[in-house]
C-alpha cells in the first residue's frame, strides 16, 4: 500500500541537498569551530557562511543570529532570556491562548517566578484583536510574544501591525515563526521584530537545530553557561554539519517559495472541493485566506478524532489533530478551545492536513477519497 503523508507541519523530510551538503561537512569537516587550526577554521568557516544564509533571509544582520539546538531553545531563550533582561523595567509579559506549548509553558514557568503575563484571546478564525492588544499594553509590560501563523489550523497573525504598534513601546516583540519561516516572506526590520525563532526540521533541514534572531539593540540572559560560543549568547561546540545543513535548507524554501506556496493554496482548494463533491459535512478550522499555506484544519461533525486518524492510517494517509492522544483519551486542542469554546464538538472531531515538496495532486486527490470513506464509515 502506498502511504501518503500529509503531516509536515509537524515534521518534515529533508531535501536530498541538504543531506548531501551534512555528509559532505561530516567527512571532511571535523574539526573544533573555536580551534584557531586550519581544522577548526574550516569548521569555523561553514558556520560563518550559514549565519550569513540566515541573517538575509530575514533581512537581519549576521551578529544577530544565534544558533540553537531548534524552535523550542529559541523560545525559551527569547522569553526567559529577555525577561531576566528586563525585569528592573517591569515584570508584565503579554502573549495569546494559541500559542506553541514552548511559549505557554515558558510563560507558565516566568508566572512562578513573579512575572504577570496576560494570555490574548482570539476570534473564531484564530486572530488576536489589535484593540485588545493595545489595551493590554502597560508601562511595565516588557515583552510580547505572538506566533507568526499558528501549527495546528495555520492561521496568521497580524505581525506588521503588531510591530508598528510596540515600536515606541518598551517592550521587546518576540513571535515564534517556527511554521511560518520559508513560506512567508519575512522582514524583521519592515515588521518591527526584535526577536523571532525557527527550527530547520520544519524546512526539511535536520532535526535538533535552529535559531534565534535578537535584534542588535536587544539584549538577553543566557541560559546556557560554558564556553563561549555564539558571542557567550549560547555555550556549547556548535553543530557544524546540522547548521551547514539548515542552511542548505534555507537556500531551498528561498528558491521554492513562491512555487511552493502556489501549490499548496491549490492542493487546500482540491482537498475542500474534492470533499465537497463527495458530499462530506464538513468546517474548515480558521481562515483559508489569511493562513499559512501548507497547513489545513477541517472539523468532521459525528466523527471521532481518534477513529479518524487510526482508521486514515490504515488507509495509509498520515494526518495528525491538534490534540494530544495519550493512553487512549484526549487532551483537547488548547488552539481550538480558545477559538470555539471547551463545549464545541470541534475540539473532538478535528484533523489537521498538511503538505510538504513531496506532496503531489495525486496524493490529495486519494486522500480526499479516503477520507470521505472514513467519515461515511465512521457516521
Amino acid at each position: 500500500m502506498e502511504r501518503i503523508y500529509l503531516d509536515h507541519a509537524a515534521t518534515s523530510p529533508m531535501q536530498p541537498r541538504v543531506i548531501d551538503k551534512m555528509l559532505d561537512v561530516m567527512n571532511a569537516t571535523f574539526g573544533n569551530p573555536s580551534s584557531i587550526h586550519s581544522f577548526g577554521r574550516e569548521a569555523r568557516h561553514q558556520i560563518d557562511l550559514a549565519r550569513e544564509v540566515m541573517a538575509e533571509s530575514i533581512g537581519a544582520k549576521e551578529n544577530e543570529i544565534i544558533f540553537t539546538s531548534g524552535g523550542t531553545e529559541a523560545d525559551n531563550m527569547a522569553l526567559f532570556g529577555t525577561a531576566e533582561t528586563y525585569q528592573s523595567n517591569g515584570r508584565h509579559i503579554i502573549t495569546t491562548q494559541i500559542e506553541h506549548h514552548a511559549v505557554l509553558h515558558a510563560c507558565q514557568k516566568l508566572e512562578k517566578l513573579g512575572f504577570e503575563v496576560t494570555y490574548l484571546p482570539v476570534d473564531e478564525s484564530g486572530c488576536i484583536s489589535l484593540d485588545v492588544l493595545k489595551s493590554a499594553l502597560r508601562d511595565d509590560t516588557i515583552l510580547v510574544s505572538i506566533m507568526y501563523g499558528n501549527n495546528e489550523v495555520g492561521t496568521l497573525q497580524p505581525i506588521k501591525e503588531i510591530g508598528e504598534l510596540l515600536k515606541d513601546h518598551q517592550a521587546k516583540f518576540h513571535t515564534d515563526a517556527v511554521q511560518a519561516y520559508g513560506l512567508e516572506n519575512i522582514d524583521v526590520n519592515e515588521c518591527f521584530i526584535d526577536l523571532l525563532s525557527v527550527s530547520a526540521h520544519k524546512i526539511n533541514g535536520p532535526k535538533g537545530t535552529g535559531f534565534l534572531y535578537v535584534r542588535s539593540n536587544v539584549k538577553i540572559s543566557p541560559r546556557v553557561f560554558g564556553g563561549e560560543q555564539e558571542r557567550k549568547r549560547r555555550a556549547g561546540t556548535e553543530n557544524v554539519a546540522s547548521i551547514a545543513g539548515f542552511a542548505e535548507a534555507v537556500k531551498i524554501a528561498e528558491e521554492e517559495r513562491a512555487a511552493k506556496r502556489e501549490s499548496f493554496r491549490n492542493y487546500k482548494e482540491i482537498l475542500v472541493q474534492r470533499l465537497c463533491d463527495a458530499h462530506v459535512d464538513f468546517s474548515i478550522n480558521g481562515s483559508l485566506e489569511y493562513s499559512l499555506p501548507h497547513v489545513l484544519n477541517l472539523s468532521f461533525p459525528g466523527t471521532n478524532v481518534e477513529a479518524m486518524l487510526v482508521n486514515l492510517d490504515l488507509a495509509g494517509i498520515a494526518v495528525s489533530s491538534g490534540s494530544a492522544c495519550t493512553a487512549g483519551s484526549i487532551e483537547p486542542s488548547h488552539v481550538l478551545v480558545a477559538m470555539f469554546g471547551k463545549q464545541s464538538e470541534r475540539l473532538v472531531n478535528s484533523i489537521r492536513f498538511s503538505f510538504g515538496f513531496t506532496t503531489t495532486e495525486e496524493e490529495i486527490i486519494r486522500a480526499a477519497e479516503e477520507t470521505a470513506k472514513v467519515v461515511s464509515r465512521l457516521k
